[in-house]
C-alpha cells in the first residue's frame, strides 16, 4: 500500500509549524494530527468539539445507522479493544470517547498521574475499525464549569465499596457518562466487567435519567498471568508488576475454598493472603449480591454472588472481581 494514494483532510494545531511526514506501519497510513485518518478504505474521524460531534451523530441518525459507543479515559489496552471490537461487530457505526474526567477523581494526585498517551490511542483505534473518536478538552465537556446541576439518583449500590472509599466518585462518573450518552445517542454502550460496580451504577443512572441505551457488559480481559488489564498497570514498577497477579490468584483459589467454607472465612482468607505480600494492602474486599451489590453473610442469600476487591500495590490502586455463585 502506498500512502501517497490516500488523501487526508488535515486541521493542524496552531503550534505546529509544518505537518510531519506520513509513515506507513502495519499496513496503515498513520496521520494523527489531522481530523481524518484513513485505513483500509475507511475513515476514522477525530472529533475535538461538541459541535462537530453533534453534526457527525445527526448525519448517522438521519441514515438510520445503529451506533455502538465505548467511553474511555484513554491509555488504551487490549481490554478496551475487546469492547471496541464488539461495538464494531454489533453496530453500523462505532464511536469511542477518550476523556480523563476530572469530576470522578477525589484525589488530585490520582488525576495528575493517570496515564495518558493520545497518539498511541489514536493509532490503536484506527487499527480496529473505529469510525469516530471523540477527544474533547475539559472546557469542551464542561463549558459552564464542572459543578453538577443536580445529584443523580444512583441507588444504594453507589454507597458501598468504591462509593464509600471514593466520595463523589460515582456522581462524577454519572455526570460525564450521561453527558456523553446525550451527545452520542448510542443504541448500545460497552463496559468491561472489571469495573463491576460502575456498570450497576450506570444502569441505575440511565433508568433514573430516562436515557434509552442498552448497556453491554463484557468479560474482564486478563494478561497471561491473570492480572486484570488496566490503564493503571502502566504505573507499576517492575517488582510491583511481578507481584500484581497475586490478586487474581487469591481470588481464583478462594472460589474453590468457598465451596467448603463460610462467606466470612472466604473473605478473611483472601485478605490475609494479599496483606502478606510485600507492598500490598487490601483496601476492601466485599462479597456481595451481584444484583444489588450489598454484602451477603451466607452463600444462599442471593442467586448470584460476586467478590469485589481493591488492593494497593505500592501506591497504585488496582481493582478486580470474581463470581462465586
Amino acid at each position: 500500500m502506498n500512502c501517497e494514494n490516500y488523501k487526508f483532510l488535515l486541521i493542524l494545531p496552531d503550534n505546529l509549524a509544518s505537518p510531519p511526514n506520513l509513515a506507513e506501519q502495519d499496513g496503515i497510513c498513520e496521520k494523527i494530527t489531522g481530523t481524518i485518518l484513513r485505513r483500509k478504505n475507511k475513515d476514522m474521524q477525530i472529533i475535538r468539539s461538541v459541535e462537530e460531534l453533534l453534526g457527525y451523530i445527526a448525519l448517522r441518525k438521519e441514515q438510520h445507522q445503529s451506533i455502538g459507543f465505548v467511553p474511555t479515559m484513554g491509555a488504551l489496552h487490549a481490554g478496551h479493544i475487546s469492547l471496541v471490537e464488539k461495538a464494531v461487530e454489533e453496530n453500523d457505526v462505532a464511536v469511542v470517547s477518550v476523556f480523563v474526567n476530572p469530576t470522578q477523581f477525589n484525589n488530585p494526585t490520582d488525576l495528575a498521574t493517570y496515564p495518558r498517551d493520545e497518539e498511541a490511542d489514536i493509532r490503536l483505534l484506527a487499527k480496529h475499525g473505529v469510525d469516530a473518536v471523540f477527544m474533547p478538552g475539559v472546557e469542551e465537556m464542561y463549558p459552564n464549569g464542572m459543578e453538577r446541576d443536580h445529584e443523580f439518583n444512583l441507588g444504594a449500590a453507589a454507597e458501598v465499596m468504591e462509593g464509600k472509599m471514593r466520595p463523589g466518585h460515582f456522581q462524577g462518573v454519572a455526570q460525564v457518562v450521561s453527558r456523553l450518552f446525550l451527545l452520542v445517542r448510542p443504541n448500545r454502550a460497552y463496559f468491561g466487567e472489571k469495573d463491576f460496580q460502575q456498570i450497576a451504577i450506570i444502569k441505575n443512572m440511565t433508568e433514573s435519567e430516562g436515557i434509552d441505551v442498552e448497556i453491554i457488559s463484557c468479560p474482564i480481559k486478563r494478561a497471561e498471568d491473570g492480572l486484570a488489564l488496566s490503564s493503571r498497570n502502566a504505573l507499576l514498577t517492575e517488582e510491583q508488576r511481578k507481584r500484581a497477579p497475586e490478586i487474581y490468584a487469591a481470588l481464583k483459589e478462594s472460589v474453590e475454598y468457598s465451596k467448603t467454607h463460610s462467606v466470612r472465612a472466604t473473605h478473611d482468607s483472601v485478605v490475609e493472603r494479599l496483606d502478606a505480600v510485600p507492598e500490598m494492602q487490601v483496601e476492601y474486599f466485599e462479597i456481595v449480591d451481584s444484583r444489588t451489590l450489598l454484602p451477603v453473610e451466607e452463600w444462599d442469600e442471593a442467586p448470584s454472588v460476586t467478590g469485589c476487591i481493591t488492593v494497593y500495590n505500592g501506591k497504585v490502586r488496582l481493582i478486580d472481581n470474581i463470581r462465586y455463585r
